[in-house]
């Protein structure tokens, strides 16, 4: 059955994983503290646990691996709530790449609680050893056991000046565990001891969990500094640096009834980012909100650019895009990007350069040569001839947006304007 928390009751773990009592009991705490879904912000990390995102429905965000507790501070900073709640999933292995973004947090006493998964090695690349690997926990790459103790985290919170930590075992229902963490003023960190079937438990058969700790010289326990949670004191304000950013008029009139997403797509270097940084100017300056989002390989200028746009004549609350209303595609890179969401496409309108195969789409389908530009001009003359055949915005809004952002003397305004016959 499904809470307001979890949209699921069958999480993604594997038989037997701790992860998955971590996420009910948490979530079980949160309910009885009177939170709602929308009162709090969970921040997950790489690994194993990182998985639980789709099955939330609060706020939330997926970190880089150790960079989670990083993200929560700076959510922290922005929140002055106290019935808001930051709290951040991270495994043994995040923590151990993230040691000092906890430390920080924790010396700061800043308004978020670390929920660590401990299960003693990092179980989604391979069970390999961890900064947290315990002296004589068995591994894949310490298969006599680990010949070091890992790091206390526990001893090193506290210390760095944490309001509230505790040391427990995933075992039973530790949701009051959760409930002393979350209320905390401040900042928290609860360490959840538990094994993963996958690996601790075939690499150490046979060992308990609490013999695994009194082993390792650890206690479970709580431990508490009473000092008050962080507050912004500075008085001294920088200057908003948006306001160096000049305002875009709106000398134009818009078409748009409701929301439109767009899809702009094509081959790395041929200017795909630029038109859409053209387009999106000039529906602002016909009056629309806009966001704009962009998407290409990590080696710069080699295969496909994607950019992703909304169009709205209201407010834009959420910027993502399943599947588009409007797909224009003017490079076989960009096609293969996208083809999958094209095929889902069941209405709205295609617009493809007529090199290209079609692909099997619901969409209205508008071949035109874009290429015949110029590989580099493909993209912003496509632009143009979308805004001519959906009347959504004048043309000339993008026309006078290249011209005001001094790129006219680069792009063939005139060349284009000849070939698309306007």
């Amino acid at each position: 059955m499904s809470t307001q928390f979890l949209n699921t009751s069958s999480l993604p773990y594997c038989k037997g994983c701790g992860h998955d009592m971590i996420a009910k009991h948490s979530t079980k705490a949160m309910e009885s503290l009177g939170l709602s879904a929308l009162d709090v912000v969970m921040i997950t990390d790489i690994g194993c646990h990182g998985i639980i995102d789709k099955c939330l429905n609060t706020h939330t965000v997926h970190g880089l691996h150790g960079r989670s507790p990083a993200l929560g501070a700076g959510i922290s900073f922005g929140i002055e709530n106290p019935d808001k709640k930051v709290v951040v999933f991270i495994g043994d292995g995040g923590a151990t790449i993230g040691l000092q973004h906890i430390m920080e947090a924790a010396r700061l006493n800043l308004n978020m609680t670390i929920v660590l998964h401990n299960n003693m090695l990092y179980g989604m690349t391979g069970g390999q050893t961890s900064g947290l690997t315990p002296k004589g926990f068995a591994t894949t790459t310490s298969y006599d056991g680990n010949p070091l103790s890992g790091y206390d985290i526990c001893a090193l919170a506290h210390t760095a000046g944490a309001a509230h930590v505790s040391r427990v075992l995933g075992v039973g229902d530790i949701s009051e565990k959760f409930v002393n963490a979350f209320k905390t003023d401040g900042f928290s960190l609860i360490e959840v001891i538990e094994i993963c079937p996958s690996y601790g438990v075939k690499l150490n058969p046979k060992r308990k969990l609490t013999e695994i700790v009194e082993s390792s010289g650890r206690e479970i326990g709580e431990w508490t500094n009473q000092r008050p949670a962080y507050k912004f004191t500075q008085t001294q304000k920088t200057n908003d640096l948006l306001s160096k950013v000049s305002t875009i008029k709106a000398d134009f009139k818009h078409n748009l009834k409701e929301p439109l997403s767009v899809v702009l797509s094509g081959s790395a270097g041929e200017g795909v980012q630029l038109a859409a940084a053209m387009l999106s100017k000039a529906a602002m300056r016909s009056g629309l909100d806009v966001t704009q989002k962009g998407s290409y390989p990590v080696t710069v200028g080699v295969g496909f650019s994607t950019a992703e746009l909304n169009l709205s004549p209201e407010k834009i609350n959420f910027h993502g895009i399943n599947i588009p209303d409007v797909a224009i595609i003017t490079s076989t890179d960009g096609l293969n990007h996208n083809k999958k969401r094209i095929g889902h496409m069941q209405k709205g309108v295609l617009y493809i350069d007529s090199s290209l195969e079609v692909p099997d789409t619901g969409a209205e389908v508008i071949k035109y040569d874009f290429r015949s530009l110029g590989a580099k001009n493909a993209a912003l003359a496509s632009i143009v001839l979308f805004a001519v055949k959906s009347q959504i915005i004048n043309h000339e809004s993008i026309f006078k947006t290249i011209e005001e952002e001094a790129a006219g003397k680069k792009l063939p305004v005139d060349k284009i304007k000849k070939t698309l016959g306007i």
